[in-house]
């Protein structure tokens, strides 16, 4: 991951500015997995996290660490930085 990579994950402004791209983020990773139709077991085999977390991420229970990001990202095969970057922009705007 790249230093500007980085910056978009970590530069937010306060707990609902990382709340909001957190769910984000695991909103469109929830949605790859869906789109290439992959079970949990399947993500639990990919990316090391058990089923039982990935289910707790995508019903916003658990918000994930960057390592778990990374981890799920890499085993879809898409790029988080690539996610967080549209996770942001669909995340709604707030003044303040």
């Amino acid at each position: 991951m790249s230093i500007e990579s980085a910056h978009n994950f970590v530069c937010v402004k306060n707990h609902r500015a990382y709340a909001e791209l957190s769910e984000g983020v695991v909103r469109l990773l929830h949605a790859e997995r869906k789109r290439r139709r992959l079970t949990k077991y399947a993500v639990e085999q990919r990316c090391g996290i058990s089923q039982q977390m990935v289910g707790y991420l995508e019903r916003g229970l658990r918000r994930p660490s960057l390592e778990i990001a990374l981890r799920l990202a890499d085993g879809l095969g898409v790029d988080l930085a690539d996610v967080i970057k549209k996770a942001r922009r669909v995340a709604p705007k707030r003044k303040g």
